[in-house]
């Protein structure tokens, strides 16, 4: 993309009334804002400048650094639509398509706002399917312009609705599947304990006096989050909370300080469970298990990262046995040990467990 932007001519406020040459989304502001971040690095080399386009930002400055002229646009869906429908930006000259995390966009219900987007774009960019008109343009085109846009989506699944989407906006694309799919879970040691609710801040507790930071810890509520980052603090570790549910210079500040090593531990839900890359993070724990096992996937997958070891610990509780079976499996391909408490769960051997369990009596 930046050698693609490279070769084009640098906008100014003129030229950049048809908007940027290139647009990334993603599903997050977290995610968007760190991908923004680490196009910096380069796009100074490139003379490109950038503009990241979140929510819980200043829409007004966010206006005035597209009006003023942007190669590249970041942003989540959300945001990026308001821009377009206030006319803060156009999509005329954009022939460079990214979209990243695209099965958590469509998962979080950006499947509509995406395809609002992508029509904002010229229909006269995207490749024909009749062969000979396509050599025909291409041999017309000026050299070195790119006459037809470029659609990157780059998904770690591949569900129904984002099929539609490629349907729909790609034109004989090319699928490249990057690498072993296992290969990354495989470098996680799993570890799941059945924890009774009452007993899981002992266990957590216990967990981080052998931990070196930074950790993560997931939980699944926002007020979760909070009040375990206050738990934690009372005990003497640096902890801090990142959830949807805070003002976004919160979540930046969170988010930063952890990166930065100011906090040893993130309490986070799953807004931190995608994407976001925190260099040296050794141990990941579910201290809630998450309702299915790709979100579980995710959370455990940031630490393990870039051919480095990892941890992920889990605590599970009876109201976890819809996960059960797929974690099972998941701890069994992986070649990681299934407890026996799990292994011989009814839940555990068929898709999606039993309801209508007896739950066992805990004893302490």
């Amino acid at each position: 993309m930046l050698t693609y932007v490279k070769g084009l001519p640098p906008l100014n406020e003129d030229t950049g009334q048809d908007g940027p040459y290139a647009l990334i989304l993603a599903p997050s502001r977290e995610l968007a804002l760190q991908i923004d971040e680490e196009t910096q690095k380069f796009a100074s080399f490139c003379k490109c400048q950038t503009v990241a386009v979140v929510g819980g930002r200043s829409a007004e400055t966010q206006a005035f650094q597209l009006r003023r002229g942007a190669e590249i646009v970041i942003g989540t869906p959300g945001r990026v639509k308001d821009c377009l429908e206030k006319a803060y930006t156009v999509l005329n000259q954009c022939n460079y398509v990214v979209l990243d995390e695209a099965d958590r966009m469509i998962d979080m219900g950006f499947e509509e706002i995406v395809n609002f987007i992508l029509d904002q774009i010229p229909t006269s960019n995207l490749k024909s399917n009749d062969e000979a008109l396509i050599l025909q343009q291409e041999m017309q085109a000026k050299a070195g312009h790119r006459l037809y846009r470029l659609t990157q989506m780059f998904s770690a699944t591949m569900p129904p609705a984002v099929e539609r989407l490629a349907r729909k906006y790609l034109r004989q694309p090319s699928y490249i599947s990057i690498g072993d799919p296992g290969a990354g879970k495989r470098a996680i040691e799993q570890r799941v304990e059945f924890v009774p609710e009452a007993r899981k801040k002992q266990r957590l507790q216990d967990v981080l006096e052998n931990a070196t930071p930074p950790v993560m810890v997931f939980v699944n509520q926002k007020k979760s989050a909070d009040a375990l980052a206050k738990v934690l603090g009372k005990l003497g570790y640096s902890a801090c909370s990142l959830h949807g549910g805070k003002a976004q210079e919160n979540r930046e500040a969170a988010l930063s300080s952890f990166k930065e090593g100011s906090h040893d531990v993130l309490v986070a839900t799953d807004v931190a469970g995608r994407g976001i890359d925190v260099e040296g993070v050794q141990l990941v724990v579910n201290f809630d298990m998450p309702k299915d096992i790709e979100a579980y996937t995710h959370r455990i997958g940031r630490t393990g990262r870039a051919g480095r070891k990892g941890l992920a610990i889990s605590f599970l509780t009876e109201e976890d046995s819809g996960i059960f079976y797929d974690l099972k499996q998941l701890l069994v391909s992986t070649n990681n040990i299934v407890p026996l408490e799990l292994a011989h769960h009814p839940a555990a051997k068929a898709k999606g467990g039993d309801k209508n369990l007896i739950k066992p009596i805990w004893f302490n």
